[in-house]
């Protein structure tokens, strides 16, 4: 057969490693589609003029549209039979990237759990490239893949890899250009708070949402590229019924996206800590988002600009006034359905 069915469990071996097909040119086309996509308005990626005053060449493009253009380029090798991406660790933005830069993509497997069911999960690292072999991203992830047949043996080989619970704050922001923070305008980036503002534990509503119909969840798949086979048909049952499961990559750029209200000079996503989706989105769904400030660290050799940990939760048909989260028991309530950690770049 010249067409593939993509990789089941059974089809993957811990050290395997996919260098991915179609790498991306990134155009001033795809940053303005994205931002039709999400409504994004942090200054930095939407203003060349802005950028130069702080010593970047021209604006560079969003941190998450990068991330989310890397994982949909590893896809076909390792996710079409995938159910769920279950959570991601160790995520590091390395470098910028500009429009006119090409992105491409190499995986890992890291590790193998054998769930005995219908299912096992693969544990991947993913590292993203741009033009002259630069990295500009790397990040593990674990997913729930089906298997061929129920009743598969079990695997002889099974590791589960030891993730960090955050990634160490120098190790934040090596690969950005010194900035000329005189030059930031705080009427132009839309925020007069800077890192020095916010305090340790403090909850931000991001206030605003995003209503998610039919055209945007597809045109979304269709500009990140993702053909995973979860998202192409309408779902048929329970509370679902006719409407379509929302992409992952849009939840997380739309959360993004609302955290400027309360978060705009956050103007760089340098880590991924941790992160999951919790629950799946359908299209007539509106997204809310709200934030905590989880940690706040100096940046060696960076006196510039200060690293705030934030962790970012999205929401479904939920506003976030009241920062809806887990009840007594733990448990995630029905509305919350992406749970992120980053450490975001902000100026002091």
């Amino acid at each position: 057969m010249k067409a593939s069915g993509g990789r089941y469990f059974e089809d993957f071996r811990v050290g395997q490693v996919f260098r991915h097909a179609s790498p991306r040119t990134v155009t001033d086309g795809d940053v303005a589609f994205y931002r039709a996509l999400t409504g994004s308005r942090f200054a930095l990626q939407s203003s060349d003029d802005f950028a130069r005053a702080l010593g970047y060449p021209m604006a560079p493009v969003d941190d998450v549209l990068v991330f989310n253009i890397v994982m949909a380029q590893s896809v076909p090798d390792v996710g079409l039979n995938a159910i769920a991406n279950l959570g991601y660790a160790g995520g590091r933005f390395l470098a910028p990237v500009y429009p006119g830069e090409t992105l491409s993509a190499v995986t890992e497997v890291i590790g193998l759990r054998d769930n005995g069911g219908r299912t096992g999960v693969v544990y991947l690292r993913t590292t993203g490239y741009k033009d002259g072999g630069t990295e500009v991203i790397d990040f593990a992830r674990w997913q729930s893949v089906r298997k061929t047949e129920e009743g598969v043996p079990p695997f002889a080989e099974q590791l589960v890899p030891q993730l960090p619970a955050a990634v160490p704050a120098d190790a934040l922001g090596a690969g950005l250009p010194v900035l000329d923070v005189s030059a930031w305008d705080g009427g132009l980036s839309g925020s007069r708070f800077r890192w020095g503002d916010y305090e340790l534990g403090e909850r931000i509503d991001h206030v605003d949402g995003i209503h998610i119909d039919e055209g945007t969840a597809m045109m979304a798949i269709r500009f990140f590229g993702n053909p995973a086979r979860q998202h192409p048909l309408p779902f048929s049952d329970g509370a679902a019924r006719g409407r379509w499961l929302v992409s992952g990559a849009l939840v997380m750029s739309a959360a993004r996206a609302l955290s400027f209200n309360g978060l705009g000079n956050a103007i760089h996503v340098a880590a991924i800590n941790s992160g999951r989706y919790v629950a799946p989105v359908f299209t007539g769904s509106t997204v809310h988002a709200w934030s905590t400030i989880l940690g706040k660290e100096l940046m060696d050799g960076r006196d510039d600009l200060g690293a705030l940990r934030v962790r970012l939760v999205a929401t479904r048909d939920h506003l976030a006034a009241d920062f809806p989260d887990r009840d007594e028991a733990g448990a995630y309530l029905p509305s919350v359905v992406l749970d992120v950690d980053f450490w975001l770049l902000m100026p002091r």
